[in-house]
């Protein structure tokens, strides 16, 4: 059994994460804004009231944390805003900075002491933040983000591999959630499938790598 905590873990593949890591006797920790009946269901313990993109929330999440040990941490926290060149808001772009790229190395940084040699962290990312792989263009904060993200990911895999802690970072592949408007042909529950696939087999050895819930790499 695995000590596993899960950020956004109130709805669309958080919630999946934690419902899927339940069933198969993990300890679950669900980290999240405002839990949802369907999350409560799941008898995991549930941390709220946590903005993950926040100082101070992360600090009361840390000190809610102390002396627990983790062996994965998913930060699964998300947004998306669909913008495009004609229409550019540059307070949705930055909103999704702080979200997407600074809160996951927020909250690994806080939580750095609750992680040994051998635990792992995840950032649930995006192949649009791929740049090889951009040929449509647009999604400008989404994808701006994402590329931030990936970057700081690799950063921290470095500074980390001494301790034997592993970074990663996943494309959960196109999934039908409320940030998808539920126009992605993948199920949450195909696309945790293969995530918690990928998070059972990679090593140090993979530390810093970019991949699709299916496991084959991703471009930078």
């Amino acid at each position: 059994m695995s000590s596993i905590l899960v950020t956004g873990a109130n709805r669309g593949i958080g919630l999946e994460f934690c419902r899927q890591l339940k069933q198969r006797g993990d300890e679950v920790i669900a980290v999240c804004r405002q839990s949802s009946p369907e999350l409560q269901q799941l008898a995991v313990r549930v941390i709220e009231d946590i903005d993950v993109s926040q100082a101070d929330d992360v600090a009361r999440l840390q000190q809610a944390l102390a002396g627990d040990h983790l062996d994965v941490l998913i930060n699964n926290a998300g947004i998306l805003a669909r913008d495009k060149l004609s229409a550019l808001d540059f307070e949705a772009i930055e909103q999704q900075f702080r979200v997407n790229a600074v809160a996951p190395l927020r909250v690994s940084a806080a939580l750095q002491k609750n992680l040994s040699h051998g635990s792992k962290i995840f950032v649930i990312t995006s192949s649009m933040g791929s740049i090889e792989e951009n040929t449509s263009g647009g999604y400008y904060g989404y994808r701006m983000s994402k590329a931030a993200v990936n970057i700081a990911m690799k950063s921290l895999s470095v500074d980390l591999a001494d301790r034997g802690i592993g970074v990663f970072v996943l494309h959960p592949g196109y999934v039908a959630t409320d940030m998808t408007s539920h126009q992605g042909p993948v199920s949450t529950t195909e696309s945790v499938d293969g995530l918690l696939a990928r998070i059972d087999e990679l090593t140090l050895d993979d530390s810093g790598s970019f991949r699709h819930a299916k496991g084959y790499p991703i471009p930078w």
